[in-house]
Formats: structure tokens, sequence, C-alpha cells
């Protein structure tokens, strides 16, 4: 039987985290996350940022699994009954629902965060009907050459013990004296390092970091998402994750979570002034060109489903088909979307806004 070669600590860490240069790490994250977390607020539909926003993460977190999917693919997944095409699409579109799930339980349990959740978007994730891992073998490899870089704890027992005292931490937040985003580092490294389920720990992960922001207070709504900067810094990623376990090197570990939230507020504000800009001029000009139809329920609807049709705005401003279909072609006309025929659908694409979150992802 595989045995672990590092042993789990109990939480709170018997350690101390706030270094001289965590701290100076921390001050930079919190002031950009608030900076975030305040110009989102700017945004007149906070929906707007969830889905959109979501649908990115989704798909960077996917990537670092080596799942790629395009951006037209992505936008393109709810246009249709039959959903998206690619076996790709199809797991980045069940990530969004699990980040959709996690948000949704967090408001439901009044911010708790439970080992039940995590275990229900695992589920619907992988499409499975399991829990945490019960048989031994689970071991991480290093992708390029194979060898075995660490081996998780083995049996179910240990793994629920960890997991009950991983929830007990993530939920009480008195008890421990921690800034919170000290804690998201811990927690996030003690959820890799029990490796609870037989695959997309990884994702479940990262979904973990941006609940307990929200839970916390940090975010108003889950749009702060680390995948990106992991993607473009993997090979630190990993070898700072290894090193709490083979050196006990909790610092560096810290420094490289805080300033990936401090570099990702940064780029995701960026972002979210993009996505404010286009709404403010797509309003003024609707409102000088299109006034007979302009409603701000007809803007956010352009700029919560970058790819629209018919039935979102029948939905959305409760209006017949025939207005919408009217509505969406005036638009069109417009050049305010441009409208595109798959089989026997229409959609309306809103090219600007695609192009933001493409320039984002970095031309995908």
């Amino acid at each position: 039987m595989l045995r672990p070669t590092y042993e789990i600590p109990p939480l709170p860490l018997g350690v101390e985290l706030e270094t001289v240069e965590v701290l100076r790490a921390l001050t930079q994250a919190s002031r950009a996350l608030a900076e975030l977390k305040g110009r989102a607020q700017t945004i007149p539909n906070q929906g707007i940022l969830i889905d959109t926003l979501a649908l990115q993460e989704a798909k960077a977190s996917s990537e670092i699994e080596n799942i790629v999917t395009t951006q037209d693919e992505l936008f393109q997944a709810d246009l249709f009954p039959e959903g998206p095409q690619s076996a790709a699409a199809k797991e980045v579109a069940l990530y969004r629902e699990a980040l959709r799930l996690g948000h949704r339980r967090l408001l439901d349990t009044d911010g708790l965060i439970t080992t039940s959740t995590l275990i229900d978007i695992f589920q619907l994730l992988k499409r499975r009907t399991d829990g945490f891992r019960r048989t031994p073998g689970t071991a991480l490899t290093n992708e390029r050459t194979g060898e075995i870089v660490y081996v998780p704890p083995q049996d179910e027992a240990s793994i629920l013990r960890h997991m009950r005292d991983l929830e007990r931490f993530v939920n009480d937040d008195a008890a421990w004296e921690l800034d919170p985003l000290i804690k998201m580092a811990v927690l996030h490294h003690q959820f890799e390092s029990i490796h609870p389920f037989p695959d997309g720990n990884g994702r479940i992960g990262r979904i973990l970091n941006v609940l307990y922001l929200t839970r916390t207070g940090l975010l108003d709504i889950p749009i702060l998402y680390l995948s990106r900067h992991i993607i473009a810094t993997k090979d630190t990623y990993y070898r700072r994750l290894q090193a709490v376990r083979d050196d006990g090197d909790w610092e560096d570990w810290v420094v490289y979570m805080l300033e990936a939230v401090a570099q990702t507020s940064r780029t995701t504000m960026d972002l979210v002034s993009g996505i404010g800009r286009q709404m403010a001029a797509v309003k003024h000009r609707m409102r000088d060109e299109l006034p007979k139809i302009y409603s701000q329920d007809l803007l956010n609807n352009l700029f919560r489903h970058p790819y629209t049709r018919i039935e979102y705005v029948m939905v959305d401003l409760q209006v017949t088909r025939q207005t919408a279909s009217r509505y969406l072609d005036a638009l069109a006309d417009g050049g305010f979307v441009t409208k595109h025929q798959s089989g026997r659908y229409n959609y309306y694409v809103n090219n600007n806004l695609v192009r933001l979150f493409v320039k984002a992802a970095g031309g995908r």
C-alpha cells in the first residue's frame, strides 16, 4: 500500500504565517481586491458579471487540466437544446454549473461551505454519484516525467477526518486569528493535499477559493478566479505546493497565493471596467438610435448573454416572440450585434464584448 509522504497538519497550523514578506504581499492583495469589489458594484446588474466571468473561469480552470475549448464553443453552449458539441465544451459547461451550484448553496446555507456542498459539486462536475475516495492507490505524478511527487491520504477514515477539520476551519471566522486571504491560501493547500475526490480536485479546490472569498465578504459576488494566473505560473504553483510538503515552506506558498489574488484582481478589474464602458456606450447609442426599443433590461440581456437569442429576450423582457425578434433584428441592423444562423436557429452576437473576453483570455 502507498504511504503518504507528507503528514497533513491539523488546522489551524502551528506555524507563524504572518511574516514580513507575507504581510507585504497581503497589503497589495487586500487593496487590489477591495478595488475590484468596488468596481464590480458599478455594474447595474450583478448577474452579468456572475454569468460572463464564471464562464471565463470555467474555461481557464479547465485549461489547467488540459481541457481546451474556444470562446465561440463556450458561448454557443447554452444557445441550443442539444448543448455544447465538443467534449471539452461540455466539461467547461459543467464546471460553470458547478460554480453556480456552489454559489447558490452559499446563499441557501447562510454562508456555510460544507463537505456535502463540495460532494455535490464533485458529482455535478464529474457526472458521478459517489463522493470522497474510498480505495487506496491514488498518487500525484509529475506531468512531464511521470514521477510520483506526492501520495495523499489513502484510507477513507483519514480523508473524512481531514475534511471535517477543514469544514470547521473554513466556517469558523472567529476562532482562528488569520486574515481571510492568508486563510484562503492555507485552505487551498490543505484541500489539495487531502485530495479527497477520485478526480476533479484541482477544479473543486479553485471553486472553494472564490466561495470562501464571497463567504467572508471580501467579495459581494464570486467574480475573482485565480485560474488564469495559475495557468501563467503553473510550474511555480506546483513547485510551491510541493515545497510546503517537502520543506514546510509556507511563507513562499502564501506569498504566491496573495500575489495571485493581487494580479488577478487587477486583471478582473480591467475586464469589469471594460464591460462597464461598453455598457455605457451601447446604452447611449441605443437611446439615440433606437429609442423606441431601448430598455435597461434589453441592455442587460446583451451583456449577460454575449450570444443571445429570441427566447432569452422573451424571458428577460417578458415580451412576445414577435417583439423579441423585432428587437434583435433592429439591433442587428444598427450594428449593435451580428445575426447568425445555425441550422434552424438564429442567434445574435455582441462582438465587442466577445472581443473583450478573447483579449483577456490571451487571444483564444
